[in-house]
């Protein structure tokens, strides 16, 4: 997994690092903050007048919101999909996988990767020709 992210940030100076994880920061407050305000601005359009409930504040939102996660999403894992016969969750079994092979990702870069980049240009180059 290492391997991976060095390769994301492979030519990235301290700077821009730092920047893209206050930006991500940001991104992801502002979001959290929109989801608060959509939710509210639907619930307070549609419930009262639909059942005759009462309306919401925002953080009454946010908590809506956050309970409606927590039930029917899950908190996280594979994405709260799971199999209902199997007693156990294979997640972190399936996930370790798919970032234990980065660590060969750079030796295959060395050795194939332009080749096969190549190779995969040539076929989509030819199937677009073919097909005008």
């Amino acid at each position: 997994m290492s391997n991976y992210y060095k390769h994301k940030m492979r030519g990235k100076s301290p700077g821009e690092i730092a920047g893209m994880i206050i930006f991500g920061i940001i991104f992801i407050t502002g979001l959290a903050i929109l989801f608060g305000f959509v939710i509210m601005w639907l619930w307070n359009w549609l419930m009262p007048m639909i059942f005759g409930l009462t309306t919401l504040t925002y953080w009454q939102a946010v908590g809506v919101f956050i309970l409606f996660k927590i039930l029917l999403g899950g908190c996280g894992g594979c994405g709260g999909k799971e199999k209902k016969h199997s007693k156990k969750s294979n997640c972190k079994i399936e996930s370790k996988g798919e970032f234990s092979k980065w660590k060969h990702y750079d030796d295959f870069w060395k050795e194939e990767g332009n080749n096969a980049y190549e190779a995969y240009v040539n076929r989509i180059t030819t199937k677009e020709e073919t097909n005008d």
